[in-house]
């Protein structure tokens, strides 16, 4: 059997996954899709290709259900320049390969797909800058907790200074650089809440992006 990467159709692909991800029937995975929003006549429908309007959330849905990214669905991924193979789609869409549609999906800011217009540049860049800006706070925590626990640990002997200078210096870069990334995306109108600098020196994220 083919790869799902390389499979043509959305249903067709969706079979593919599924039974890649054990689930040996089209009910089997209704049953997995959150929400009861998927029946099984549904997936039947789209996977002989006799459903054509499919949902955004169906489609995310059943993505998640197959715990897979939705773009696997969307699009043959294995066959980059490859077409597309979505029905309904314009001319303009219908023209893009398959590595141009998942650049530009995944607002890649060094994809195939060239924006056109310098609004769109714009918005690439500070989305590019989010991505790395959640990252970073996850990291800062990580290094935040090692040190704590380095800091709390007897046992380190004479690289025990080494170790806290080390681990101080990834936590004090760390913090800079997101706190270049918030300077230059709050103009934008992002909703990321701040990142705070406590007494014990732990930096913390607060407001929306806390719970991002």
């Amino acid at each position: 059997m083919a790869d799902f990467k390389t499979v043509p159709s959305i249903g067709g692909r969706i079979a593919a996954i599924r039974k890649a991800r054990g689930f040996k029937s089209t009910k089997d995975l209704a049953d997995a899709v959150p929400n009861d929003s998927v029946t099984e006549s549904i997936l039947q429908n789209i996977e002989a290709g006799r459903k054509n309007d499919l949902a955004v959330s169906q489609l995310i849905n059943i993505a998640w259900a197959l715990k897979i990214s939705p773009l696997f669905l969307l699009a043959p991924l294995g066959s980059p320049e490859g077409k597309l193979d979505l029905p309904n789609l314009s001319d303009e869409v219908n023209a893009l390969t398959v590595a141009q549609f998942d650049a530009w999906v995944a607002s890649l800011g060094d994809g195939v797909y060239i924006p056109t217009r310098l609004d769109e540049r714009y918005e690439r860049s500070e989305l590019a800058a989010l991505r790395e800006l959640h990252e970073l706070r996850r990291e800062l925590e990580r290094f935040v907790v090692m040190q704590r626990l380095t800091l709390a640990d007897n046992s380190q002997g004479a690289d025990s200074e080494f170790i806290i200078e080390s681990n101080q210096t990834r936590i004090d870069v760390t913090a800079s650089r997101i706190r270049e990334l918030e300077r230059y995306l709050r103009p934008g109108g992002w909703d990321i809440g701040t990142t705070e600098r406590r007494d014990d020196g732990e930096e913390k994220a607060t407001g929306q992006a806390e719970t991002a």
